[in-house]
């Protein structure tokens, strides 16, 4: 519940700067579509509210007595390297499902246009974010992107850009067995819910602890 109410919480704040995000966004970036990438992250930050206390386990039945509980737990810390398309939805899109299930994370923002991920901090700070749930780190895509998949406390890498950067994560990772999500330098639609949204990324922001329970002669 408080995951969920946090996320309201950014939503309602950023929606009250949205012509001021939206303004930014356009004088970076150039796009047209600025308005509407403020309006979508919005969206996209309420629907993972929605989604915090919804993205349960399942309860199996194997073919011996018994029941096996599937509980879905958070990974842990995330390293996050975000896309220079939709710098703000993209940002977005990523984070809110890692922490609507309870991980922390660190963020790499767009390396074009960094701003529009480090401007959020003032929404952070005023949604009851906890200190050290989102830490937005800017810097040479390179270096922090072998950092995060070579550190030992990082339990698992998401990259979205380019093919080389997806080939580096998944190789520097193998070091310390991290899960990694990458998109292998394809294409995403950050507009379209469908691919993007829900438990397309719910399931990769989890990891399932099964629970055997034994029962009847």
């Amino acid at each position: 519940h408080n995951r969920a109410q946090i996320l309201y919480y950014m939503a309602e704040n950023l929606s009250a700067r949205s012509d001021e995000f939206a303004s930014r966004i356009k004088a970076m970036t150039g796009n047209s579509k600025a308005k509407s990438e403020v309006e979508a992250s919005i969206q996209r930050l309420f629907s993972y509210g929605a989604w915090a206390d919804k993205y349960d386990g399942a309860v199996h039945s194997p073919p011996l007595r018994g029941v096996a509980l599937a509980m879905n737990e958070p990974l842990g810390v995330v390293g996050v390297i975000c896309p220079d398309e939709a710098p703000l939805l993209g940002f977005i899109s990523l984070v809110a499902p890692l922490i609507a299930m309870g991980n922390r994370v660190v963020v790499v923002p767009s390396e074009r246009h960094p701003l529009a991920a480090t401007d959020l901090y003032q929404v952070l700070e005023t949604s009851d974010v906890p200190a050290g749930v989102i830490n937005i780190v800017t810097g040479g895509l390179d270096t922090l992107l072998k950092t995060l998949a070579e550190h030992d406390d990082v339990d698992a890498l998401w990259v979205f850009g380019s093919k080389e950067n997806s080939a580096s994560a998944e190789k520097l990772s193998t070091g310390n067995l991290k899960r990694t999500l990458v998109d292998h330098g394809l294409a995403t639609d950050w507009y379209n819910t469908a691919s993007i949204e829900g438990p397309v990324l719910l399931r990769h922001a989890v990891q399932v602890k099964n629970i055997w329970i034994p029962y009847g002669e």
